[in-house]
Parts: C-alpha cells; sequence; structure tokens
C-alpha cells in the first residue's frame, strides 16, 4: 500500500483546511439551531376560577399537546419540555357554557412560559369539554392523619384539638354521599415532650370536579409526662336478659394505666367504666367473665387490667 508522505508545509494546509471546514460545519450548525421551528411538548393542566355554582367533571385527560415555536436549541436540550411543566386555564366560561376553548386563552398562556423565545401557537385538543350536575356542598369532619414520636414518659396529655373541625366540600351529589370525613396531610413529628401547634395542610381532592374548603387547619396538641396510676373500679353486668341474680367475685377490678401529670388529681375511677358480659356464661359456656373496659379516657394510656376474668355465682 503506497504511503502519502506530506512536506512540513502540506501537513500545515491540510490542518488549516480541515479547522476551516470544522468552523463551517459549527457556524452552520449553530446558525441552523438558531432557527425558529414548531414542535409538540406535554403539559399539565391546572384548572382555576370554576364556577361556583355548577359542579363540573372534565371528559379529557389533563394532558394536552402544546404546539410551541421556538429554537432548535430548545428543541435540542428541552426536547419536548415547556417550563413551566403545568398551565393554567381559567373555567370562567363555565358559568355560561359547557366546553372552554383553549385558543382564547394563548395569551394567558404564554404569559406563563418563563422562556421568552418559546411561544405556544396551538393546544391538542383545542376544546374541552365538561359533564356537569347539579353543585351540593356537604359539611363533614375533619380526620387527623399523624405519626408522632414521643421522647420516652411522654405522649398526648388531652384531646387534640381542630381549627376548625370540620371542612366543606362541595361537588356532585352522588359523589359527596361517599365522604364522611376528609383526612389531612400526615402529620409527622419526633422526639415530642412539650406541646405544640402547628398548620397543616389538608388532603387534595384526587376528583377535579370536587372542592374543599378550608384546605388546611390547625392542630393544638397538649404534650406532658405521664406516670402510673392504679383505681379501683366496680363491674357492671350487662345482657342479663333473664334478670338471675349475678355475683362477681371480685366486685371491683383495679386498672392500671399511665396519665399525664397534668391530669394525676383529675382522673379516677368515674372515668372508666368496667363490665362483664352475662352472654359469656349463657351462649358461650365460659367459667368465668371477662372484664371489658366500655369507657376509658383516649389521653391515657392502658397498662393492665387486674384480674382480667372474674369468678361469678348465678342465683335463680
Amino acid at each position: 500500500m503506497p504511503f502519502i508522505r506530506l512536506t512540513k508545509i502540506e501537513r500545515r494546509r491540510v490542518l488549516s483546511l480541515l479547522a476551516c471546514l470544522a468552523l463551517a460545519v459549527a457556524a452552520w450548525f449553530f446558525m441552523a439551531l438558531s432557527n425558529k421551528y414548531i414542535y409538540s411538548a406535554k403539559t399539565v393542566l391546572v384548572f382555576k376560577n370554576s364556577p361556583t355554582k355548577r359542579a363540573f367533571y372534565p371528559l379529557q385527560s389533563d394532558t394536552v399537546d402544546l404546539q410551541v415555536e421556538g429554537t432548535g436549541w430548545q428543541l435540542l436540550f428541552a426536547r419536548l419540555r415547556i417550563s413551566p411543566p403545568s398551565i393554567s386555564i381559567s373555567l370562567s366560561q363555565l358559568n355560561s357554557k359547557d366546553f372552554i376553548v383553549c385558543s382564547d386563552q394563548l395569551f394567558s398562556i404564554n404569559q406563563q412560559v418563563e422562556e421568552n423565545t418559546q411561544k405556544v401557537i396551538s393546544i391538542k385538543p383545542d376544546t374541552l369539554y365538561f359533564d356537569f350536575t347539579k353543585r351540593v356542598v356537604k359539611k363533614v369532619p375533619i380526620k387527623l392523619i399523624q405519626r408522632v414520636n414521643f421522647v420516652k414518659q411522654y405522649g398526648i396529655a388531652n384531646e387534640i384539638l381542630l381549627n376548625p373541625n370540620f371542612v366543606k366540600v362541595a361537588g356532585p351529589l352522588e359523589e359527596l354521599k361517599k365522604i364522611n370525613s376528609w383526612p389531612t396531610d400526615t402529620l409527622k413529628l419526633d422526639n415530642v415532650q412539650s406541646s405544640a401547634t402547628v398548620r397543616i395542610a389538608l388532603q387534595h381532592s384526587v376528583h377535579k370536579n370536587i372542592s374543599i374548603y378550608p384546605s388546611s387547619v390547625e392542630v393544638k396538641m397538649g404534650v406532658d409526662e405521664f406516670t402510673e396510676k392504679t383505681v379501683e373500679v366496680p363491674l357492671k353486668i350487662i345482657n342479663n336478659k333473664n334478670y338471675n341474680s349475678i355475683k362477681l367475685y371480685p366486685k371491683k377490678i383495679k386498672v392500671t394505666f399511665l396519665v399525664a401529670l397534668s391530669n394525676y388529681q383529675q382522673v379516677d375511677e368515674n372515668f372508666i367504666t368496667a363490665t362483664v358480659d352475662t352472654d359469656e356464661w349463657q351462649t358461650l359456656h365460659h367459667k368465668q367473665l371477662t372484664v371489658t373496659l366500655t369507657e376509658f379516657p383516649d389521653y391515657c394510656k392502658l397498662v393492665n387490667i387486674t384480674p382480667a376474668k372474674v369468678d361469678f355465682i348465678v342465683e335463680k
């Protein structure tokens, strides 16, 4: 195979030619990417200005395709992304119509696009259709979801207070029939040893045609150090359908529990109700009756019941 031997001057000329060619390609590439192109970008719709007297349900997905005019650089690096990743669509037209025309809101949509070199020119689908039913308002209790860890010997001293206790839920009657309470986001606290007041958001509705008010709730949590206390509680007999004369041995049981220091003197046997069920004898033929606490303070922690079962004599 013949080998071409170049002189030093010829090698310089070849390198200069290759450098010029690379610069020309780079310049062409730069100019090409600086031109305007139309490309498609997926984004999520966020509805605002919902009608106050009409409950709605979108009949299509909340993801749409935007036809965006931008530079080749954006097409190369953004690669079908739009900033921000969602756009807001006003539903004020639904007060008089059953559909929304997105192209009517292009000016507002383009104001939401952060990069000035990007321009939304159309949306697919351009018309959004909605199903309507009568809008109903229902008041339901708020359910606190919590994951709270306390320092050893500390805990909730009394009932957790929520302000407000209820949330107003608005939407179709068929959907509201299924809702009996509304949960909060999870309250997460660690190593708690003092009372706290925090504000936590309510969970967002998974249905777009259901709205809630307010969107957050104040949580007041009284925390105190706990100590052990034992009280004697008289037993009560339930389900004595034949009115038999039943004697219990013993007549009282000891209940040991943990109580907050601030409630130590206040909590006594009057806060606790202990029962035995005669169905255990009449139906199940048990020789002893199991003690059950039918009333016990939520802010106390049960340690044990002594005895857990009692003997009895039935006198007919």
